[in-house]
């Protein structure tokens, strides 16, 4: 498992730098009113306790097979000071008035601009990955610094940002670099949306920020807009008259990765009404198998979605000429997220892609069954050409 990690790690860091002038597409409004108490409809990977005077925030899951949950406790400097908690019994104390915030992954940034906090971010591990127009604007203007790469972040530069608060994120609990932050007296909060199993429960994860940011009732509401959207477009794959047949994924080095039928990616599938031709499988992680079990069970796969950092079919013959073989391939019948970048190269999908499951469902929906959304522009997936 900590294997396919660095893998789609490394891939990502391979993608091209081609701007694409289509991610500048306004995102739809989604509505911000106040609504009632936070309630945590999918989300297994976090809680939250609501008293008078403090609330604390559990991480069950913070990544695969984890064997430790994390517990802050939040609350304003005021009652801070006046509360006497043992101190092994949380793993940090955060307080509730945050003005300055550090984030380490491109999945954290869409959360802050819903909320209207996105001020707040003074520093990013890998700006180029940035595509949001709003923050890309204020790493320009030099309001967000530079913190090197995930797996090394600058702490020299961070200490001397001196956040309230940095949301990292792990793969197995080992990071030195979160505990020299630590050490210095900056609390470190872990974040698991990644490791969620629907994509539902990953874009509740915005709640965990809503907690943060003292905005809970606003984050039940974007969510809840969020929902809303997924479901309905849900509803309406169900009138599609046929299932297309999907393959997904690509081979890298001698080994073909695509997800598993258990996994989010296959969940959106299976919501946009379409035959994944693995979903009965299961696990964790992706599904890795040779070319020649793919290619006997998927030649004649209608769809070819996408297969993994290529963007272009140009790309996919040069790289192994038997894709060209495929009935996808045939018909020109593949499409990717990897050509819809920010100015900078980073790839929308990865960044937006974790906050707004309802703009994929569409995208796939699309693709999959073209007349029951005619009018709809794809957001994040295009026909590799």
């Amino acid at each position: 498992m900590r294997k396919f990690l660095v893998l789609i790690i490394l891939l990502v860091l391979l993608l091209g730098c081609k701007e694409d002038k289509d991610a500048s597409r306004i995102l739809p409004e989604l509505p911000s009113k106040d609504q009632s108490a936070l309630i945590l409809k999918y989300a297994e990977g976090f809680a939250i306790e609501d008293y008078s005077s403090h609330k604390i925030l559990i991480i069950k899951n913070p990544w695969p097979e984890s064997e430790k949950s994390y517990k802050y406790l939040i609350a304003s400097k005021e009652q801070l000071s006046k509360m006497t908690f043992p101190k092994d019994e949380y793993d940090t104390f955060i307080t509730d008035s945050i003005s300055k915030i550090v984030v380490t992954s491109t999945t954290h940034i869409p959360a802050l601009e819903l909320l209207g906090v996105e001020q707040t971010l003074v520093g990013f591990p890998g700006t180029d990955y940035v595509s949001s127009e709003k923050t890309r604007e204020r790493i320009d203007n030099g309001k967000i610094r530079e913190l090197g790469k995930n797996e090394g972040i600058n702490t020299e530069v961070l200490l001397d940002l001196n956040p309230d608060i940095v949301i990292g994120f792990g793969v197995d609990g080992v990071n030195k670099t979160f505990e020299t932050i630590k050490k210095a007296g900056i609390p470190v909060i872990y974040n698991g949306d990644w490791v969620e199993s629907s994509p539902l429960a990953k874009a509740e994860w915005i709640k965990f920020f809503g907690t943060i940011y003292n905005k809970e009732a606003k984050a039940d509401s974007i969510f809840n807009a969020i929902e809303a959207n997924y479901l309905e477009a849900k509803k309406l794959a169900k009138n599609a008259r046929n299932k297309p047949t999907v393959l997904s994924g690509a081979m890298h080095k001698d080994v073909w990765y695509l997800p598993n039928g258990s996994s989010p990616e296959a969940q959106l599938l299976k919501d946009a009404n379409v035959n994944y031709l693995w979903k009965d499988t299961s696990g964790n992680g992706s599904l890795a198998l040779s070319f020649e079990a793919v290619f006997e069970k998927a030649k004649d796969a209608d769809l070819w979605l996408s297969p993994s950092y290529y963007s272009s079919l140009e790309q996919l013959e040069s790289a192994n000429a038997l894709y060209t073989n495929f009935k996808a391939f045939k018909n020109k019948a593949i499409y990717s997220f990897t050509n819809t970048t920010g100015k900078t190269g980073g790839v929308l999908y990865y960044e937006l892609g974790t906050a707004r499951p309802d703009l994929i469902l569409k995208d796939l929906i699309r693709v999959s069954h073209p007349k029951l959304l005619e009018d709809y522009t794809p957001f994040f997936f295009k026909p590799l050409e």
